[in-house]
């Protein structure tokens, strides 16, 4: 048997009216919020669906702002890439002309001056800096000049000159997400950039009978290389040779050396690590000489120099006025250099080119992510609107019947 009480009738309209007013109160919510799920148990689905496209849209924005500032680190460091061709151009016109027997000995020492002027512009151009103060072609070593000059006397010339220009920068490889999985490079190393010739390590060690006694790795170029317990010196250069490096290695036929030799114009980086001693034991790198490039063993041979080499040696040979050695190894030099430089500026265009690609695409489709976004979520205001004031409309006639209904009397009071 159901009791029925005296506030049953009031309280069920309390009830009603408040949940009247609280789906009143959600739906103005949602207006508000331009959105018909405000929480999960709206609609689950949808709302699984615009988390996913609301991540994927943050990312997106994060890969266009990262290739906004891979660009403009690219177009920093072309600039100075360009003004270094410039130079570069105007110290092989002084090579040609001092070539040229009709010119003094005076007459090329004065263009030595020129020249030594011009190695100082790109001594300080190689040390630029970018707008945060960081160093550009120094690697990820951010602190710092890149390259430091030693100065010396120079046969033939007044004063102290820079006599050897050495990279102190790294090799290590700095990447930035453009689109899902995929990086682009935003190193620009000075001993890349600022190089000449294929470098080239000759080893002093017989290495036939060696044998690498327990797992360890090498890294050369800022790449790690494996290397297992009981490799011989062939298995140690196939590993070599299949990494992702611009090195290759091979046996010298006479002296069973192993030869190191850069593929592309760089100069090789190379140190053992975790604690091995591979390196060390074929006669490419000494543990005390430091870090790389310094850390070549001194019994060693080393061939193949940077920009600065080439340059220097045509000053020098411009200010004691040898004519053969100008026209020869020195332009010879310089040309070598200017290819290399020409090929860092067209890598850097073709990169910009894609990473405009990418940005296009990358706008292109945050529109479209946006739009499903809002199809799965968003609110569809003439309904909203219609149903609110449908529930305002029904507010209004329950507070009017319920005040008819509930209306008090004094004998109300007196019962």
């Amino acid at each position: 048997m159901k009791r029925i009480s005296t506030y049953m009738p009031n309280d069920d309209y309390q009830y009603r009216m408040r949940l009247q007013e609280w789906k009143m109160g959600d739906l103005q919510g949602k207006i508000a919020e331009q959105t018909r799920v405000r929480e999960l148990r709206d609609d689950p689905l949808a709302a699984a669906h615009s988390t996913r496209f609301q991540s994927k849209i943050t990312r997106l924005k994060r890969f266009s702002d990262n290739i906004e500032k891979v660009q403009g680190d690219h177009r920093v460091a072309e600039g100075y890439m360009t003004s270094a061709n410039n130079i570069i151009l105007r110290i092989r016109e002084l090579a040609i002309q001092g070539s040229n027997d009709t010119y003094s000995k005076e007459d090329k020492a004065k263009m030595g001056e020129e020249v030594n002027q011009l190695l100082n512009e790109l001594v300080e151009i190689s040390n630029a800096e970018d707008g945060n103060g960081n160093s550009i072609f120094s690697g990820d070593k951010n602190n710092g000049i890149a390259f430091r000059a030693e100065t010396g006397m120079v046969p033939g010339a007044a004063g102290k000159k820079i006599t050897s220009v050495e990279y102190v920068g790294t090799v290590n490889r700095q990447e930035t997400e453009v689109s899902e999985s995929s990086y682009m490079n935003t190193d620009f190393p000075g001993n890349r950039v600022f190089w000449a010739e294929q470098q080239q390590v000759f080893s002093s060690v017989d290495a036939s009978n060696y044998s690498v006694l327990e797992d360890t790795s090498i890294s050369i170029d800022g790449e790690n290389i494996e290397l297992n317990a009981g490799d011989n010196v062939h298995a140690v250069m196939a590993k070599i040779n299949d990494a992702d490096i611009a090195v290759k290695a091979q046996l010298d036929p006479v002296t069973n050396s192993i030869i190191l030799k850069s593929t592309t114009p760089h100069q090789i980086w190379m140190e053992d690590t975790d604690g091995g001693s591979v390196l060390k034991d074929l006669g490419l790198v000494s543990a005390r000489s430091g870090r790389p490039p310094a850390n070549i063993d001194k019994d060693a041979r080393v061939s193949g120099g940077s920009l600065f080499d080439m340059v220097i040696a045509l000053r020098d040979n411009l200010y004691v006025g040898n004519t053969i050695d100008i026209g020869g190894k020195a332009l010879k030099g310089i040309d070598m250099a200017h290819n290399n430089i020409l090929s860092e500026i067209t890598r850097l265009g073709a990169e910009d080119e894609r990473l405009d690609t990418t940005y296009k695409r990358i706008a292109y489709e945050i529109p479209n992510i946006q739009q499903m976004n809002s199809n799965a979520v968003d609110l569809d205001f003439a309904e909203a609107i219609t149903d609110l004031k449908m529930m305002e409309k029904t507010q209004q006639a329950t507070l009017q019947t319920a005040a008819k209904v509930l209306k008090p009397t004094l004998l109300d009071y007196l019962r």
